[in-house]
């Protein structure tokens, strides 16, 4: 009788046991539908064109006084280097640099001045090609400050100059530059005219 009962309840657990794999043998192999994929990605409605970098806007760095008043220091310090060392050459590009952002900021009598110092030193130098440039910006500057004569005869001498030197490119711009002087009529009266501070520097050599 023991034994019977014994066979039965090793069965009957044999059974269970079984049933239990079966179970978990036919969860694993459960195969579920397939997950279907995205066929129109919202990526995919935008042009290429909406991507390209000519729609990023640019960053335009905007011309302040203080982005000037920066560079005229700036300018400055260098003047004030190559004048207290001699470096007259380097000096001359120097004023002229500062005269084009006082040209900017409608300071016609700071921009003239430095013109006529870097014209100067420029001559001195031999430096025919930027001779004419200073005669050309400085015709600008007068015309501006309401004196045409003067004007033309700086650019008449910038012709001359240009022509004895084989400055091609320069004759060009000159006879340009005359005939928009000829009938140029400056924006701004005297009264509208900038001033800054005397902008002197410590030089070795005089300049007139």
């Amino acid at each position: 009788m023991k034994f019977l009962l014994a066979v039965v309840l090793s069965l009957g657990i044999s059974l269970s046991a079984s049933a239990q794999w079966f179970n978990i043998s036919l969860k694993k192999h459960v195969r579920y539908p397939q997950i279907a994929l995205v066929q129109n990605h919202p990526v995919k409605t935008f042009p290429a064109s909406s991507f390209s970098k000519s729609k990023l806007p640019k960053f335009v760095p905007v011309q302040s006084d203080y982005n000037i008043e920066l560079a005229e220091a700036a300018i400055m310090k260098v003047a004030q280097h190559n004048m207290r060392f001699r470096i007259y050459d380097i000096a001359s590009y120097n004023f002229s640099d500062l005269a084009k952002l006082y040209i900017k900021e409608s300071r016609f009598s700071e921009a003239k001045w430095f013109l006529l110092q870097s014209s100067t030193i420029s001559r001195q130098e031999n430096d025919n090609k930027h001779t004419v440039a200073n005669l050309m910006d400085l015709a600008m500057v007068k015309a501006n400050m309401g004196d045409p004569v003067q004007a033309q005869q700086d650019l008449a001498e910038a012709q001359q100059m240009a022509a004895a030197n084989g400055l091609t490119a320069e004759l060009a711009d000159i006879k340009k530059e005359l005939k928009f002087v000829q009938q140029y009529k400056p924006l701004l009266t005297k009264a509208e005219w900038r001033y800054a501070s005397d902008a002197m520097l410590n030089t070795d050599k005089k300049v007139d």
